[in-house]
């Protein structure tokens, strides 16, 4: 039975990537991580961990299909079965979409469809909704409009700060995604 291989893509402080990293069923999975943030936090972890990363500055290059067919290279060499969003903040282009359909996968600060894109935690906040939360879904060429795989509320509490809010997504987030991932991957790998 062949292990599934994951790269993850982050672009800063790689908070979610830790708790992957915590994981020994997701860590020995994990064989890339793709940044484009050169200098970003991230790299560093990866780097102490052992994990290959591939940094690129997506302004080098004179097209977003041009950028991702080097990543996209460097993800067959190692026979990558997964990617992995953590925080990376940019669109999926279709160069890895056509080929990682179904298979890219994105965690989102809150409960989808409301609030996509950028600073998703901010925005609710100041929406003074009562509820919020994660989301975790499948990735499409829309900005956090791929069909969801999980959804976990949590009530907003009145009085917190935004950072406390954070920190209480982020717990949720730390928990609910390492676990998708492990079914995700499993799952394929008992289909085979």
């Amino acid at each position: 039975m062949k292990q599934q291989r994951a790269s993850v893509f982050a672009s800063g402080t790689g908070s979610n990537f830790d708790v992957m990293m915590q994981d020994e069923d997701i860590a020995n999975s994990i064989v890339l991580l793709v940044c484009d943030k050169p200098g970003a936090a991230v790299i560093e972890k990866a780097e102490s961990l052992g994990v290959p990363t591939l940094v690129l500055d997506p302004k080098i290059y004179s097209s977003k299909q041009e950028y991702e067919k080097v990543i996209y290279e460097k993800l067959q060499s190692l026979e990558v079965d997964w990617i992995f969003l953590a925080g990376y903040m940019r669109l999926i282009g279709e160069t890895l979409l056509s080929q990682y359909e179904g298979r890219i996968i994105n965690i989102h600060p809150s409960i989808l469809p409301s609030f996509p894109g950028k600073d998703a935690i901010g925005q609710a906040f100041r929406a003074g909704v009562s509820k919020t939360g994660v989301t975790i879904h499948y990735v499409d060429e829309g900005m956090d409009t791929g069909p969801i795989i999980a959804q976990e509320e949590i009530e907003m509490i009145p009085g917190e700060t935004e950072e406390q809010l954070k920190t209480r997504i982020q717990a949720v987030e730390h928990r609910l995604y390492p676990n998708v991932m492990k079914q995700l991957m499993q799952n394929v790998t008992e289909e085979l």
